[in-house]
């Protein structure tokens, strides 16, 4: 077996830490004028189940990985969310795009990033995901205090804060700590 600095899963390319998403980016953008061109002959409900079977899918794949990545890439992806929107209700591309997302009850990228991560802490904590249950830990204070049964996590010190602080170990107890 050789050595190699590119790990490829799941269309999901992580090079020396870079996680690149570019596959499930520029496909999205393919099928997203695809439904541009149909979006005339279709109706609002047919056009919002097409949108969140080809785009909501791409967006939400693999993003508990996103946690902690640049915001470059993040900004990719909620392009994508941004077009989908605007193909979904036929605004034009200068139009503010927020009511519309607070109409269609989608949150932006990097919050439904958090959510997830969020969502497999709840997960692990509670005995759904018990894989990754080693790589989180309770606090529990040497004495007593009246925060020992608030329900937090230790967040664990990391050498490199660029790199560390992208792993679940770090982001998810820092998330979890600050609901």
């Amino acid at each position: 077996v050789t050595t190699s600095s590119i790990v490829k899963d799941l269309e999901v390319i992580l090079e020396q830490l870079q996680i690149s998403h570019q596959p499930s980016y520029k496909n999205s953008f393919f099928h997203l004028r695809n439904i541009s061109k149909l979006r005339k002959i279709l109706s609002i409900s047919d056009a919002e189940k097409l949108v969140h079977a080809l785009m909501t899918s791409r967006i939400d794949y693999c993003n508990a990985l996103l946690g902690g990545c640049p915001a470059s890439l993040i900004n990719k992806l909620q392009l994508v969310q941004n077009a989908a929107a605007r193909v979904l209700t036929r605004l034009r591309k200068y139009d503010h795009i927020t009511p519309i997302f607070s109409s269609l009850h989608w949150p932006p990228v990097k919050f439904r990033i958090d959510f997830k991560l969020l969502l497999l802490t709840y997960k692990t904590l509670n005995g759904l995901s018990p894989c990754i249950s080693s790589l989180l830990t309770r606090y529990n204070p040497s004495r007593s205090l009246r925060s020992q049964n608030s329900g937090l996590l230790v967040v664990p010190r990391i050498a490199k804060s660029t790199k560390g602080g992208r792993t679940f170990s770090h982001l998810a107890p820092k998330l979890w700590n600050s609901l």
